[in-house]
């Protein structure tokens, strides 16, 4: 198990957004671990090549975890065997939430918080399978109903060492509230440490809801999107300045261009529309970014408006 410092500043996986240039740049803005988009297991079953590159990390993600979504023992099996040739990954994440409906059909994600006893064999196959320092599970509160106490404990005694949870069922996908009550539950339930997750957008949030609920850390994902800086400023407890917030963005952009190359200039635009949110003239930034394929173009309109 690795030796944590608590409270841990987690960024949690989110595809399509947490990819390696943007892991480089929260974990140099404070994040205390950070974990992969998450992975298909029968995709690194058969070690395809896309797969294998979205394992890769940057020198200064220590901790990093790769996360995993699997429907059964046979196949969790398989991915870790792969992931366990690679020493520069130090944790493993099962993803036990996933709410969208690709994954709910093929088994895997949320829809294990429906089979008990096939969430239990994957969870303590994977704990008797991996070489790496700590294996981690992010789950939900319960499929249509609230049952996270149960299952989290079921998570727990099959061989996890370190519990996410996010605050909503299966089936709100992001609608409604964070229901931060039944987190509090499960932390006082469990004797693993349990980080909470869930509309986490600002320092101030993170520190009431560290405080409520009593957990060991946060975990953020949509909150950093367009906001990258929010680790450091949860640790600095306030808001970094303007012209630090330019520095961010222009690295994040060097970082895309220097992973994809060019094609790292449309990737890039969804995160400047985040990027230019409650900035004078945001509207027609945003339809200038969309038009835009040359790097040399768009970090010029960059350094420019921001």
């Amino acid at each position: 198990m690795l030796n944590f410092n608590f409270p841990i500043i987690a960024l949690a996986p989110l595809a399509g957004y947490t990819d390696l240039p943007f892991r480089k740049v929260v974990k140099k803005y404070d994040a205390d671990w950070t974990i992969s988009e998450m992975i298909n297991a029968n995709a690194l079953k058969y070690k395809n090549e896309k797969t294998l590159k979205m394992i890769q990390k940057n020198e200064n993600e220590i901790p990093y975890s790769v996360q995993i979504a699997a429907n059964n023992a046979e196949v969790a099996k398989a991915a870790i065997e792969v992931l366990n040739e690679y020493d520069f990954i130090d944790g493993i994440d099962l993803n036990v939430g996933c709410p969208v409906k690709k994954a709910i059909k093929s088994g895997y994600g949320g829809n294990l918080l429906n089979e008990p006893d096939n969430l239990s064999e994957i969870i303590s196959t994977i704990a008797k399978n991996h070489n790496k320092k700590f294996f981690s599970v992010k789950m939900r509160i319960g499929f249509d109903e609230i049952n996270g106490v149960d299952r989290a404990k079921l998570i727990e005694d099959s061989g996890a060492e370190i519990l996410t949870v996010h605050g909503r069922t299966v089936r709100q996908m992001y609608g409604g509230e964070t229901n931060y009550e039944e987190i509090k539950k499960i932390k006082s339930a469990l004797k693993i440490p349990v980080l909470a997750n869930g509309d986490i957008t600002s320092y101030e949030k993170a520190k009431w809801v560290m405080e409520y609920t009593n957990v060991d850390g946060v975990m953020i994902g949509r909150g950093a999107i367009g906001h990258p800086w929010i680790f450091k400023e949860i640790k600095l407890q306030r808001s970094i300045r303007k012209e630090e917030k330019k520095d961010v963005i222009i690295e994040h952009f060097k970082a895309m261009i220097e992973w994809y190359g060019e094609y790292g200039v449309v990737l890039f635009r969804k995160h400047l529309h985040t990027y230019s949110k409650g900035y004078q003239g945001a509207s027609e930034f945003r339809t200038k970014v969309n038009s835009i394929t040359s790097s040399q173009e768009m970090y010029k309109l960059i350094k420019e408006f921001f």
